[in-house]
């Protein structure tokens, strides 16, 4: 359902039966680790007009990986943890 790469790949997935007898799959809920607990590969800090999926091609060497950032600063929306120019950004090992 989900690339190995997505933050949903290890997220188990459930069936949901309608009343009608309409088996549908689905991901069950992601919760958002413990960011401190994460191992760190580097710390960043945030310039004037970075984005943080190009923050994750630098560190990551993916771009699409900018959720692991996320995790490991505790934040649901990527847009919070690049609102300020100076701010120190957790970038942690990724698991593979």
């Amino acid at each position: 359902m989900f690339d190995s790469h997505s933050r949903y790949s290890a997220i188990e997935t459930a069936d949901y039966v309608s009343p009608e007898g309409k088996k549908i799959r689905y991901k069950r809920r992601r919760f958002l680790p413990k960011g401190d607990g994460l191992p760190l590969l580097m710390e960043v800090t945030v310039a004037q007009g970075d984005r943080l999926d190009l923050i994750a091609a630098r560190t990551l060497e993916d771009p699409e990986h900018f959720w692991r950032i996320c995790d490991a600063n505790d934040s649901m929306n990527p847009f919070h943890l690049i609102e300020g120019a100076g701010r120190i950004l957790r970038v942690p090992i990724p698991k593979i």
